[in-house]
């Protein structure tokens, strides 16, 4: 692994398939020892998009190939049969350069009940250091924030009257202002901070990949699909990649560290012989590793989207749908980097509970100063406002499996959303509580109409059958490479893939449970760590390796 300057064709020390928001976090920390020889395989392309830069631009990535995999979930009972598109990022940043842009963290109860399940050294007092490592908070170094590294956490640079109202009118139902979201207990109401800087968007391509580009150790190859993973026996020892029209073999002395997210990573292990052997016969894959658990514990968040019409305020509708007002927009982002071209999809956020008995918060509200009949959709000619509500740590669990052996073919996808009937019932409360919420004093100046589910939806049958076709996915997709180490555990609580030698899995999919929040972040933190444990098992390797007198 060590010696003088090399060539990096080849051969390397680590390989990274995947350059969304682990590997670019990986590339940049494993790179930073010059002797360390760094291939970074992204099968998308580069970031340098004006529509990945500017935050609104979302609404343009979402469904475009040149930067969304365009991936479409199965038919899903729940949602009464319904197909959702499923984005994932087709680009270096991965989801960070098309996501919301949301600085969440989750609640310190998730990683104390990651440690709970046998994961030593993941409780939140072990995982707070390094959300702070590379953490540059608008606020500064504090108990719960880091500032100068590489993940910049802004401000939003815009508000609106409307979402003042609405958290004054959830103060009245008990639900009180919270002054950060991200200390462990997400209680309460407040503005989300955003991955953004200066009104730009913020990904990890640009906080962690651009200040490693020049560094001679790392090569950064995109446009280039991992086809399988190599080996020797058990032993990881390579990654087959496919760019263009040629199929090259990257050999790695050390280890290949899988990033390609919750989707991509069990399907990349499938495709190499690693999962249920019954999923690899029935494609003709030798099997390497017999592990059933490849691709379970498909975990995301269900966002009903609750939309209420408003008289006498300003919202996006009014402003984007008349010709002075989108020039105004455009104007107020070239000149200030503001207005609605920086906002993120969501401004305001709400955590709470769906039945007072609960411990901790269980909801996730985004309120947005804009509607749809669905993403993507024109904005309605009339001013209102949605009003989304998650639930945070749902029972429904779904998987994702390859249909084929050609990279070509997507794998299915299937969330099983709103199968459990605990899910069903948290939907029906989620909805009646978003209703109370604009039913109060502070809201009835804009005097607010349901339009979706509607005033007619009624009986909590009716709002049960209506939470599955107002319900969408909010693009949370974790679980699916399970940390731990029982029989439905794909990796260590080190990240080494169980059975294998020298491959890990470094993305959402080792989560066991999914986070109460957004997930980008912790994906970031989940790479830092990795980070440290991948240096700290090479420093034992050397030390081993030297002579003792």
């Amino acid at each position: 692994m060590r010696g003088g300057t090399r060539t990096l064709e080849g051969r390397y020390d680590y390989i990274i398939v995947g350059a969304g928001t682990a590997g670019c976090v990986l590339a940049n920390r494993l790179s930073e020892d010059s002797q360390t020889r760094v291939l970074l395989i992204e099968a998308g392309g580069s970031d340098d998009y004006h529509w990945v830069k500017i935050p609104v631009g979302y609404l343009y990535c979402i469904g475009n190939p040149r930067t969304d995999w365009r991936m479409k979930t199965a038919p899903e009972p729940g949602l009464n049969g319904r197909s959702l598109a499923y984005p994932l990022g087709k680009v270096l940043g991965g989801c960070t350069s098309i996501n919301g842009m949301i600085y969440m963290r989750g609640q310190a109860n998730d990683y104390n009940r990651w440690r709970e399940l046998g994961n030593v050294g993941w409780g939140w007092e072990d995982v707070l250091p390094y959300f702070m490592r590379s953490e540059d908070h608008h606020g500064g170094k504090s108990a719960f924030h880091g500032s100068g590294g590489e993940w910049k956490v802004a401000r939003q640079r815009l508000t609106w009257d409307v979402l003042r109202a609405v958290q004054a009118g959830a103060a009245e139902l008990g639900i009180m202002p919270c002054e950060d979201f991200n200390t462990g207990d997400n209680e309460g109401t407040g503005f989300f901070d955003v991955n953004q800087h200066n009104g730009w968007r913020w990904n990890t391509a640009k906080g962690f990949l651009r200040p490693a580009k020049k560094r001679p150790n790392l090569r950064i190859l995109t446009n280039a699909t991992a086809e399988q993973i190599l080996f020797e026996g058990k032993r990881a020892h390579g990654v087959r990649y496919r760019r263009g029209d040629e199929v090259r073999d990257a050999f790695a002395g050390a280890e290949v560290l899988l990033a390609a997210g919750a989707i991509n990573s069990p399907r990349i292990l499938e495709l190499s012989g690693v999962g249920s052997p019954s999923i690899l016969a029935e494609h003709g894959i030798n099997l390497v590793h017999d592990n059933p658990a490849v691709g379970e514990n498909l975990q995301d968040h269900l966002q009903l989207r609750t939309v209420f019409k408003v008289h006498g305020a300003t919202t996006l509708n009014t402003i984007a749908n008349s010709l002075s007002g989108r020039l105004r927009i455009g104007m107020e982002y070239a000149w200030r980097r503001s207005g609605p071209m920086s906002m993120a999809p969501s401004q305001f956020g709400m955590f709470t509970r769906s039945d007072p008995s609960l411990d901790r918060p269980d909801l996730e509200y985004h309120v947005q100063p804009l509607s749809t009949d669905k993403l993507g959709d024109p904005l309605h000619p009339f001013p209102a406002i949605t009003v989304s509500v998650v639930n945070l740590r749902p029972d429904s669990v779904g998987s994702t499996h390859i249909v084929s052996r050609h990279l070509g073919t997507q794998p299915e996808v299937r969330l099983n959303y709103l199968t459990a009937p605990r899910d069903k019932e948290v939907a029906v409360a989620s909805i009646k509580q978003a209703r109370r919420i604009m039913n109060t004093a502070a809201l009835r100046k804009y005097r607010p109409e349901e339009l979706r589910p509607g005033p007619h939806v009624d009986t909590d049958g009716e709002l049960s059958r209506e939470a599955g076709n107002i319900g969408t996915t909010i693009f949370h997709p974790v679980g699916t490479c399970r940390m731990g180490n029982d029989h439905r555990a794909v990796v260590g609580s080190d990240l080494r893939v169980h059975g294998i030698d020298r491959l890990r899995v470094i993305d959402a999919s080792i989560m066991p449970e999914i986070v109460s929040g957004n997930t980008a972040s912790p994906v970031v933190m989940i790479a830092e760590k990795a980070a440290d444990l991948i240096r700290r098992d090479a420093a034992r390797v050397v030390s081993r390796s030297i002579p003792r007198p």
